[in-house]
């Protein structure tokens, strides 16, 4: 235990001191300090620039003292010492809190996970829907594997399960259905075009939610953001003008991911203020009504029957090694927004929107990579551009 204490007009600075009587008695804790500086027949030294820092208080055998002020009495021979120190700081740091550097590190693996997670579930879900088209249930699935996870994490108490009310199931509602169309169109999106493209056109997210908070909430925003808006229509306007395999179904589930995703984000921030549910939990909670959400439009839409008949030609072409892709893009879909989730625990929503602009690079560049998809130097200058201004429209919103 480290503490500061300051005087007035005065600071007590040493090492060490020690005041021994042979028939001690108690000295009144509001009276202790002043004491020290009365008692002209002890050594000490008196400082007028640095203050004292107490580095612990022990009576009798130097042991901790707990209940000071109700102690009656003590035994002959206590002794009450007083370790200290002078600083030139006016506080003493917590030595328990991290520091800057730490806490860059810390960011920084959290970033780094999660880019590497968002690229290898963007790998193998495009594996699976090459194989096997049916976007609502692999959604479905994803969602399950990360409620399924938390589930036993919380039944194992490997996480601690959050506590809720039926208000707070009730603020996530809105947040869960917008959540649960976004993650569905773009699964859809995916199905239909390259990673790539899909991801190029969810990079224009902000404008649609600049005009959503524009026109539909009545907020305005500087000039400079407005400006940021440009390149980022135009680069994804150019981007899907030259996309050799361009597809409508694939390019409007895209934009309706942005526009889903855009609501989301409002109805958490409005409805999430005050809530004391860490960011893990939070996405655990909303993947889970996510799913009991989304399970009877999946089944409605595609149904058991015409999942069969996939499942049986994506094993005849692929083998055992499908199972294995269903598996991880649906364990790393919920990693990686897990990651997401409690990054912003650590981060301001500024450095998370930079993080985000990042992390589309690395899935576009990695997916065109790995897929051998074939860009036109007019298309990737179109995602260029259209990535440069969300970079511009986060720093203008700073």
């Amino acid at each position: 235990m480290i503490s500061s204490l300051r005087q007035p007009s005065i600071a007590i600075s040493g090492s060490d001191i020690v005041f021994g009587k042979r028939h001690a008695t108690l000295i009144p804790p509001q009276s202790f300090l002043p004491s020290l500086v009365s008692e002209k027949s002890h050594r000490f030294v008196v400082s007028l620039k640095k203050p004292l820092h107490l580095a612990c208080i022990g009576v009798g055998n130097f042991g901790s003292v707990k209940n000071f002020e109700t102690e009656k009495s003590f035994e002959k021979g206590d002794l009450v010492k007083c370790g200290a120190y002078e600083a030139d700081r006016s506080e003493v740091e917590d030595s328990g809190t991290p520091s800057a550097a730490a806490k860059k590190v810390k960011i920084g693996i959290y970033f780094a996970t999660w880019w590497a997670l968002n690229v290898v579930f963007n790998i193998y879900n495009k594996k699976v829907l090459n194989a096997y088209p049916y976007p609502w249930l692999t959604s479905t699935l994803s969602l399950a594997c990360g409620s399924l996870m938390m589930l036993i994490s919380w039944a194992t108490r490997i996480a601690e399960a959050p506590k809720t009310d039926l208000e707070f199931w009730k603020t996530l509602f809105p947040v869960a259905v917008a959540h649960t169309i976004g993650h569905v169109a773009a699964t859809v999106s995916m199905s239909k075009v390259a990673v790539s493209f899909t991801h190029i056109i969810k990079s224009g997210e902000p404008a649609f939610s600049v005009l959503v908070s524009r026109f539909i909430l009545g907020e305005t925003f500087p000039v400079p953001v407005y400006l940021s808006l440009l390149p980022i229509i135009g680069g994804c306007a150019l981007a899907a003008v030259t996309e050799l395999n361009f597809n409508m179904i694939g390019f409007m589930g895209a934009m309706i991911s942005n526009l889903a995703f855009v609501f989301r984000n409002i109805f958490s921030k409005k409805g999430m203020k005050g809530k004391s549910v860490s960011g893990m939990n939070y996405y655990a909670c909303l993947s889970i009504l996510s799913l009991a959400i989304l399970t009877p439009f999946a089944i409605a839409v595609e149904g058991p029957a015409v999942w069969a008949a996939g499942y049986q030609t994506a094993m005849a072409e692929i083998g055992p090694q499908f199972i294995w892709w269903v598996a991880a893009q649906s364990i790393f879909y919920h990693l990686y927004n897990q990651v997401s989730y409690m990054s912003l625990d650590e981060i301001s929503p500024l450095t998370f929107s930079i993080g985000n602009t990042m992390k589309r690079i690395s899935v576009i560049v990695s997916s065109i990579i790995i897929f051998h998809t074939p860009v036109q130097p007019v298309n990737a200058l179109g995602a260029a551009i259209a990535i440069f201004g969300t970079f511009l429209y986060s720093q203008a919103k700073q």
